[in-house]
């Protein structure tokens, strides 16, 4: 039976018969990251937020009155520059966000989270801890601080550097 058809009849759904496994990190980490983004945004749906949406807003209010530059918040996310703009497009149009001029150098373009922003933000919160504790309880917390660290690592290492960087 299909766990489409066990789940319309009420049943559990079938455990997997077969694990695919992959040398690959890079494989091993996008599946895993499809898997728990999805979770995320089933979580978070209610708020009307996606998890990079949320994510995005939860950066900017961790920085408080220190205002990033596109080119810092993209650094901070580990997103490049283009990426973060075509996240910020459906933010700052639904006015979460703000993308002011830098009074410093006018080339550079500020991010502020809005009034409206701060509110949804503070209203997706709760949906976030929900999905963080739903997480912690099915993979374990102590598991779950080690995964995070091990991945912040690999996020913001220096010695896997810039494409192009790799000779053979």
């Amino acid at each position: 039976m299909s766990n489409r058809n066990s789940i319309a009849n009420n049943e559990a759904p079938e455990e997997p018969t077969q694990v695919w496994v992959t040398r690959c990190n890079a494989g091993a980490i996008r599946r895993a990251g499809r898997r728990v983004g999805h979770f995320y945004d089933s979580v978070l749906a209610p708020s009307g937020l996606s998890l990079c949406q949320y994510g995005i807003l939860s950066a900017l209010s961790e920085r408080g009155a220190a205002l990033p530059s596109v080119q810092e918040l993209a650094e901070q996310l580990v997103m490049d520059r283009s990426t973060l703009g075509q996240n910020l497009r459906p933010l700052e149009r639904d006015n979460l966000v703000t993308l002011l001029t830098d009074p410093r150098d006018r080339r550079v373009r500020l991010i502020a989270l809005t009034k409206s922003g701060i509110a949804k933000y503070n209203e997706a919160k709760p949906y976030w801890v929900k999905a963080q504790e739903q997480f912690e309880e099915v993979f374990g917390e102590g598991e779950a601080a080690k995964l995070r660290s091990a991945l912040l690592a690999i996020a913001y290492s220096s010695e896997l550097g810039k494409p192009g960087q790799v000779s053979l």
